[in-house]
């Protein structure tokens, strides 16, 4: 891989946001059939942040930016791109557009990328070819997610889980030894695609336009899960993704520094780190004070543990994530900064 390369790519700062609203577990125990301690016991989760009814996915997004603009000391005009992995955009037809707006980044070229909890993974891999080909300089890429809006709060398997967030990440190039993506593993099983969605309705009502026009026009339900398989799906095919990109790069786990997955689910975690011989110290985690985040999550935990001061120069992180479509990709980091 290096020496194809024209440039490196590294992250340069991160920012995140997160609704001021936190909805607790003894909240959500007044609307569903639950306690703390059935769900901490089964996910690790103690509470989540839910935007406003006045607040959108693009507000959360912007904030995420601008706090990692401020931190790389780069104008919104330097930004050549922007990726936004998002499963819940404001609009259809994408909101990156509108991110670019808001944040006045008016040289960037602007795209959405949906690939659920493993969205951030993706961008961040497609911004690295864009860098590395020469395309690009600087690449903002957001994770995002205001999943609230598509749960079901009826249903205690889900909605206990999703909260709302977005972290994001610019990407530079840099010298081709000064690289710090060092390498990725991606995949996807379609077969499996209804394990978790948020599936299409069609709806049935004839009006004499459908007819004269033979069409069907539907609606989006809210999240389903089958619970049992995404775990077992996770726990099983997530350290085969690591463990295939650790080998490539003749890397060991031995020698990685940090784990960060995507936030879904504790036991998942501590599976995944177990089955890599990787000691729960070196895992990386907020999921007890925001919940599963989407393809917020990843981007979220990494800004945190950066202001925690945890990660450090030339640090070997391994950052996986996982979720619908069956998606699910690793991406091996050499901090930098």
């Amino acid at each position: 891989m290096e020496s194809s390369i024209m440039q490196g790519a590294s992250i340069l700062a991160t920012g995140s946001a997160v609704p001021d609203l936190c909805v607790s577990n003894q909240t959500l125990s007044q609307i569903v059939d639950t306690s703390d301690d059935w769900i901490v016991t089964r996910t690790g989760i103690k509470e989540r942040r839910l935007v406003a009814k006045d607040q959108s996915l693009v507000d959360l997004a912007a904030l995420a930016s601008t706090r990692a603009l401020n931190k790389a000391s780069i104008s919104p005009l330097e930004i050549d791109l922007i990726i936004l992995a998002t499963s819940s955009p404001s609009d259809l037809f994408g909101s990156a557009s509108k991110l670019q707006a808001t944040i006045s980044a008016n040289n960037a070229i602007a795209f959405d990328l949906t690939a659920a909890c493993s969205g951030f993974v993706l961008g961040i891999v497609t911004a690295t070819q864009f860098i590395q080909n020469g395309s690009y300089k600087n690449i903002l890429v957001v994770g995002a997610d205001v999943l609230s809006r598509w749960t079901d709060w009826s249903d205690r398997s889900t909605c206990i889980l999703f909260g709302d967030g977005a972290g994001a990440a610019i990407l530079q190039a840099c010298p081709r030894h000064e690289n710090g993506i060092l390498g990725f593993q991606l995949n996807t099983d379609g077969n499996k695609s209804d394990q978790l969605s948020i599936a299409y309705q069609e709806h049935f009502a004839k009006t004499s336009l459908h007819e004269i026009l033979n069409i069907k026009q539907g609606f989006f339900q809210q999240i389903t899960m089958n619970g049992k398989e995404v775990y077992k799906f996770a726990v099983s095919k997530v350290p085969a993704s690591i463990s295939k990109c650790l080998q490539s790069l003749n890397i060991s786990s031995e020698q990685v520094n940090w784990l960060l997955l995507h936030q879904a689910n504790e036991r998942i975690l501590n599976a995944v780190a177990d089955r890599l011989s990787i000691p729960s110290s070196k895992l990386i985690s907020n999921l007890e004070k925001y919940g599963n985040t989407s393809a917020a999550s990843i981007p979220l935990a990494l800004d945190e543990a950066i202001k925690e001061d945890k990660i450090k120069f030339n640090d070997l992180i391994v950052i996986s994530g996982f979720g619908a479509g069956l998606t699910w990709g690793t991406v091996i980091i050499k901090w930098k900064c």
